[in-house]
């Protein structure tokens, strides 16, 4: 059993939600508003959330973009806009997947175990990733390696950040462009070489140079972070796509 935070303004549709969630043998929490959201996230932790865009007072691209500094668990968008620009913002802006309203339900049900499956557990800000002794401290834009700390420029956290949540996978230069600079269009590739070599070299000499970093050139590809620790490939930080 997931729990999922429902944040919803619209009662009759958060109490349909949290139903259709039961039934299928989830635990569902609800929300009426964004700073309500973010109370319950960190009380609850949960598996995945499903955010309204149109929440009163803090809406529902500022919640997305607290949530992300805190985890990286599954984000589902319901909305009432459908253009196409805002998809893109939500997914720009960290959310897994997007769904205008109205919807049926078996989509939603879906869309929520696809997301599901497709993630790992939550990792939550102030937790260790990936069993390397890493560490994300969102407050201070640094990171914590084998304990000691790194302090990071936005764009290196960020960086980071992106590669965290994804690890073990190769994100390319372009998907990085796109998530960390805003640059859908590619342009400025080797913007991104140099950001990962700063940040590699930071977290190395906040350790020491016995400490090998945890992140990994795929020449001709992209880059990853390792998810079972960093291993000693000398040549990684000389490499690039």
């Amino acid at each position: 059993m997931t729990r999922v935070l429902v944040v919803e303004d619209d009662p009759d549709l958060a109490l349909a939600l949290r139903v259709l969630l039961a039934r299928a043998g989830h635990e569902a929490v609800h929300a009426d508003d964004g700073r309500e959201a973010l109370r319950l996230l960190f009380a609850e932790r949960p598996g995945l959330m499903i955010l309204d865009i149109g929440l009163p007072g803090l809406d529902g691209w500022e919640v997305l973009e607290r949530t992300r500094d805190l985890s990286d668990l599954p984000v589902l968008l319901l909305t009432a806009r459908g253009a196409e620009s805002d998809r893109v913002r939500g997914l720009r802006a960290g959310a897994d997947d997007y769904l205008p309203k109205p919807f049926g339900n078996d989509e939603l049900l879906a869309r929520v175990e696809a997301l599901l499956r497709r993630s790992a557990p939550a990792r939550w800000a102030g937790d260790s990733f990936g069993g390397d002794g890493l560490r994300l401290v969102p407050e201070r834009r640094s990171a914590v390696w084998h304990g000691h700390e790194a302090r990071l420029s936005d764009i290196e956290y960020r960086l980071l950040q992106v590669l965290v949540r994804n690890r073990g996978r190769v994100i390319t230069t372009d998907q990085l462009l796109d998530r960390v600079w805003d640059d859908p269009e590619g342009t400025g590739r080797e913007r991104v070489k140099f950001a990962v070599l700063r940040l590699r070299r930071k977290l190395r000499q906040a350790a020491g140079d016995e400490a090998a970093d945890p992140l990994e050139a795929v020449r001709g590809l992209g880059y990853r972070y390792r998810a079972e620790g960093a291993g000693r490939e000398a040549a990684h930080e000389a490499e690039g796509p």
